[in-house]
Order: C-alpha cells, then sequence, then structure tokens
C-alpha cells in the first residue's frame, strides 16, 4: 500500500523541521511527504529547501497564499497532490514516534478511518524537544514526572493492546488521523468554507460517519509529541459551529466546497514544490 504523509504548518519551521526529521528515521519511511503550507514565509522556504532536494524520499512543498486561517484549502490542495492509496494527516508542531508510520499502515482497515493520540510537550521543554526524545523512556519518564509532558500514558507502547472503534465525536483530532484515498473523495475532503481555527476535523467526521465510517482507535500505537504553541484565535468558532451543526443536522456526506471545486493542482517541474 502506498503510503502518503500531509503535514500542514505556518510560519512554524522550526517545529516543522523536527516533525519531517521524525518521518524519515521511521522504522517505515512514507512514501512521500507533502507539506501543506497556508502561506508560511521565506524563512520556512528556505528551512524546506533541503529536504526537497533529497533524492531518496519525494517530498511536496504545497503552498497557498496567506489570505487567513484556510486549513481546510490547504489540506484539501495537499490531498489533490499526493498519490498514496493511504493518507496520514498530521500538524507541523506534532513529532512522530518512530513506529508511528509502521503503525497507521497496520492499523489501516476499510470501513474504518483512523484517530491516533498524542503526548502534549508543555512549553518548558517546547523549544528542546526534538525526535530522539521520544526514544529515551527514561527521559519522557523524567518529563513526565516533572510535569513537562502530558498525556504520557501513551508513552508506553502496548503492541498487543486491541484497537476499538466508536461513533463519538468527542476527541476528535485531527493533528493525527489517518484515512482511505477513496473515503476522503468520496466525502469530498475537507469543507473549505470553515475558516479560521476549529471544527474542520470534527465537521468531516460526521460527514464520514455519514459516509459509513467508524473510527478507529489505539491509545498505545501511531503516537505523536504535540509542541506547545500559544492559542489560535476563535474568532470565527461561532461560524464554524453553525457549519457543523448544519452538516450533522442535513445528514449528508458531502460538501459544497471541497476537492472537486478546487480541480487539478499542478506540481512545479521538478516535482519538489507547487503553488497556487
Amino acid at each position: 500500500m502506498k503510503l502518503s504523509v500531509i503535514v500542514t504548518t505556518y510560519n512554524r519551521p522550526d517545529a516543522l523541521k523536527k516533525v519531517l526529521d521524525g518521518l524519515i528515521h521511521q522504522t517505515r519511511r512514507p512514501d512521500e511527504i507533502i507539506i501543506a503550507d497556508d502561506g508560511s514565509g521565506e524563512e520556512t522556504a528556505a528551512m524546506v529547501a533541503p529536504y526537497l532536494a533529497r533524492k531518496d524520499i519525494r517530498i511536496l512543498h504545497v503552498w497557498q497564499e496567506d489570505d487567513g486561517f484556510r486549513l481546510s484549502r490547504s489540506r484539501n490542495k495537499a490531498i489533490l497532490a499526493s498519490s498514496g492509496d493511504y493518507i496520514v494527516i498530521m500538524d507541523g508542531d506534532c513529532i512522530p514516534e518512530s513506529r508511528f508510520i509502521e503503525d497507521h499502515e497496520a492499523l489501516a482497515e476499510e470501513g474504518c478511518f483512523f484517530q491516533g493520540k498524542r503526548v502534549l510537550v508543555n512549553e518548558p521543554v517546547e523549544k528542546p524537544f526534538v525526535f530522539s526524545h521520544i526514544n529515551s523512556v527514561a527521559r519522557l519518564l523524567w518529563y513526565a514526572l516533572t510535569g513537562k509532558i502530558s498525556n504520557f500514558h501513551h508513552i508506553f507502547r502496548i503492541g498487543f493492546f486491541p484497537s476499538y472503534r466508536t461513533t463519538k465525536l468527542s476527541g476528535v483530532r485531527g493533528c493525527n488521523t489517518g484515512f482511505f484515498r477513496k473515503d476522503l473523495f468520496a466525502v469530498n475532503g475537507y469543507n473549505q468554507e470553515i475558516t479560521g481555527w476549529g471544527r474542520e476535523d470534527s465537521e468531516i467526521v460526521i460527514r464520514l460517519y455519514n459516509y459509513g465510517l467508524k473510527r478507529k482507535e489505539n491509545p498505545f500505537r501511531a503516537i505523536c509529541y504535540h509542541l506547545w504553541h500559544p492559542e489560535n484565535s476563535r474568532n470565527n468558532l461561532h461560524k464554524n459551529d453553525e457549519i457543523m451543526e448544519d452538516t450533522r443536522t442535513v445528514g449528508g456526506y458531502t460538501c459544497r466546497l471541497g476537492l472537486e471545486q478546487l480541480g487539478n493542482i499542478r506540481i512545479a517541474g521538478n516535482e519538489k514544490g507547487c503553488n497556487t
């Protein structure tokens, strides 16, 4: 199975570098990495450039103009630029555990999308925290005991622990999710009517449930480490709540403004980047 990873980012190149390094050093590398960039500046472009030049893994930088918080559109553009049968979507401040991709692939199941878990890396260690720290159980335990990480029960990898399925909405976290490509296209991807922070992840989950899928979870596999950051503005949250509730009430599984409405995404000639 060909597996793509989409990493969303906006003007946080230091965190994005840590995520890319984590993805490159996986036990099972993704077949391609798509950076979904919601309008970052030159600092991010300069940091990403050496990764785009790599010959051992396909990495694309899908950039769009900075016109406010347009995460849904950015993700949809990256989905269109990807080629995997299975797509893992994660945030550009979530460092993957070394078996993150291996686990996502093993846990992929027809009729489901997968919801991964996250350990929260708190502000005191956000800047020094890097991928290698995840491989040190002693360090992680010390961080947990001193309050530097939260949700620390996820650090214990229990490979035999059974997964479970649900159709609940609580606990949805778009920073670590896996989908079959065909399912994302069936529901027309993320709803681009949702702008500003919040609810794009819950809204697509409602539509996936309406389409007939279940959410699959496992608390001890496919774990990422979410770096602390200041809260985003919630200015558009009320409007986004209304869109989400409308989706729940209507009961359909597609959206009016999604993948189909974006059309084809043109990849640059070297296939190492693309933009609007």
